[in-house]
C-alpha cells in the first residue's frame, strides 16, 4: 500500500496491453524474456500459479472430516477457510517491498518454500499446527498473487494479455484440481486427512525445483535496488483509476468467494445431495478455465474490456438468477454461466492491474493496494451472506445482494478499463 500527496492518469492516450512506458527518472523498460528463457519463464509462471489455491482449497471437501476428527466447532472451521483471504489482503503490502530487497525470482522461489512448510505443519496431529500451516501457506499465496502481475508486465511486454490468461486459468486449473480429486485420492489411498492436505506440497516442491533456473539466471539484487524498496511508489491513494482498479478487483473476489461458501449450501437445501453439490461448484471452476483464459486473449481484438467486463457480470447475473429460480433444474446450465462470468472477471481484474501500470515496480505496487483492499473485502462476503440467510430466512435475499452488487463491479470495470496510466506527476 502506498501514501503520497498526488497522483496522475498518464496522458499517453490508450496503450498495448503490455506496454511498458516508464515514467521519468525510471530506468528504461527491460524488452522482456524472448525464444527458449521465455518459454521456460512461461512455464514456470504456470506452475507458480497452479499451487495458489489447492493447498486452501483442499480443506473444503474435507472440512466435515476435519470437524468431526478434530473436534472443532462450526465457527473454527469458518475461521480456517476465511484466514488465507486475510492473509492475502493483509499481507499483500509487504510484497512489492520483498520483490524490491531480495529480487522478484527469489521471492517466487520463497513462496514456494512457505506453501512447502506450511503443508509440512498439517502433517502434525494437531489445531493449532493447522492452522499455523493455513497461515504459512496464506502469506506465501500472498506475496506470489501480488508479485506475479509485476513480473508478466516486465518479461512479457508484448504477451501481457496471453500470460495473464494463462495465469489466471491456472489458478481456476489448481482450484478445480484440488476440489474434485482430495476426497477421491484419500478414499483411494486411505489417507488420514492430515496426509491428504499435506500431498498438496508436491505440486509446490515442483514448482520450487522448475523455478530454481530463473533465481538463478538474474543478477543478484543491486544496493540501489534494496534503499528503493523503502521508498514506495507514491500517489496511488490519491488516484482515482487506481481506486478503480481496486473496486474491480474486490468486488469481483467478494462476488466469487460469497458464491463458493454458499451455492453447495444452497444446492442442498434446494434438495441436490451433498456429493453432487460439491460437485456442482468443482465443474464451475472448470467452466472458469475457459472464461479466465478467453478474456484477457480478446480484449483489443474484439471486444474492449469495459465491455467484456459488462459482459462477465451478465453471465454471473444469468447463473445468480438462475439458481434462485431453478436451482436443482438447471443446475449444470447455471453452474457454466457462473464459471464463465467470474473466470472472465478475475482474469480481466488480473489484465487491469498490469495494464494501468507503466512499469514493473508500479505493477507490484498496484497489484498490492488492489489485492490488499480486494481480499480483506472479500473475506467479508461469506459471513455477510451467512448473516444475511440468518435474517432472512431464505436463500432468495442473499442471492439478490449478489446480484445487485453486479451493478457497481460494472461501473468500477468501465472504469477501470479506461486507456491511461497511474503514476506519478
Amino acid at each position: 500500500m502506498t501514501h503520497g500527496p498526488a497522483s496522475a492518469i498518464s496522458k499517453a492516450g490508450p496503450q498495448p496491453a503490455g506496454g511498458t512506458t516508464a515514467p521519468a527518472g525510471d530506468a528504461p523498460a527491460p524488452a522482456g524474456a524472448t525464444g527458449r528463457r521465455a518459454l521456460h519463464l512461461g512455464a514456470g509462471v504456470v506452475l507458480l500459479a497452479l499451487n495458489l489455491r489447492p493447498a486452501l482449497v483442499a480443506v473444503s471437501p474435507l472440512a466435515d472430516t476435519i470437524r468431526a476428527d478434530s473436534g472443532m466447532s462450526a465457527a473454527a472451521t469458518s475461521l480456517l477457510t476465511a484466514l488465507p483471504l486475510l492473509c492475502f489482503g493483509l499481507l499483500a503490502p509487504v510484497a512489492p517491498r520483498l520483490g524490491r530487497r531480495f529480487g522478484t525470482e527469489r521471492s517466487l522461489l520463497g513462496t514456494m518454500v512457505l506453501i512447502c512448510l506450511g503443508t509440512g505443519l498439517r502433517l502434525l496431529d494437531s489445531v493449532v499446527a493447522l492452522f499455523a500451516g493455513t497461515v504459512v501457506i496464506g502469506a506465501g499465496i500472498a506475496v506470489a498473487n501480488v508479485l506475479l502481475p509485476g513480473l508478466i508486465k516486465r518479461d512479457f511486454p508484448a504477451k501481457a494479455g496471453l500470460m495473464t490468461g494463462l495465469y489466471s486459468m491456472s489458478l481456476f486449473g489448481g482450484a478445480a484440481l484440488a476440489a474434485g480429486v482430495t476426497v477421491p485420492v484419500r478414499q483411494a489411498a486411505g489417507l488420514s486427512w492430515q496426509a491428504t492436505l499435506a500431498c498438496w506440497g508436491a505440486l509446490a516442491v515442483l514448482a520450487l525445483v522448475a523455478w530454481l533456473p530463473q533465481v538463478r539466471s538474474r543478477a543478484a539484487v543491486t544496493e540501489a535496488a534494496a534503499r528503493q524498496a523503502a521508498h514506495p511508489v507514491r500517489g496511488l491513494w490519491r488516484s482515482p483509476l487506481a481506486w478503480q482498479v481496486t473496486a474491480y478487483m474486490g468486488l469481483q473476489s467478494l462476488s466469487y468467494y460469497a458464491a463458493a461458501a454458499w451455492l453447495p449450501t444452497i444446492l442442498k437445501d434446494a434438495g441436490m445431495s451433498a456429493g453432487d453439490a460439491g460437485w456442482m461448484l468443482s465443474f464451475s471452476s472448470l467452466s472458469g478455465i475457459a472464461g479466465s483464459f478467453l478474456a484477457p486473449v480478446i480484449v483489443g481484438r474484439r471486444l474492449r474490456a469495459g465491455t467484456l467486463a459488462a459482459l462477465g457480470a451478465v453471465l454471473c447475473a444469468a447463473g445468480f438468477a438462475g439458481v434462485w429460480a431453478a436451482p436443482v433444474g438447471g443446475a449444470y446450465l447455471w453452474m457454466t454461466l457462473l464459471g464463465l462470468g467470474q473466470g472472465a472477471a478475475i482474469s480481466l481484474a488480473l489484465l487491469f492491474i498490469v495494464q494501468r501500470a507503466p512499469d514493473a515496480r508500479r505493477t507490484a505496487q498496484l497489484s498490492s493496494m488492489a489485492q490488499c483492499f480486494g481480499y480483506v473485502l472479500a473475506a467479508t462476503g461469506p459471513a455477510v451472506l451467512g448473516a444475511v440467510h440468518d435474517t432472512s430466512g431464505t436463500w432468495a435475499v442473499p442471492l439478490a445482494v449478489l446480484l445487485v452488487l453486479l451493478v457497481p463491479q460494472v461501473a468500477a470495470g468501465f472504469g477501470a478499463a479506461r486507456p491511461g496510466h497511474v503514476g506519478e506527476r
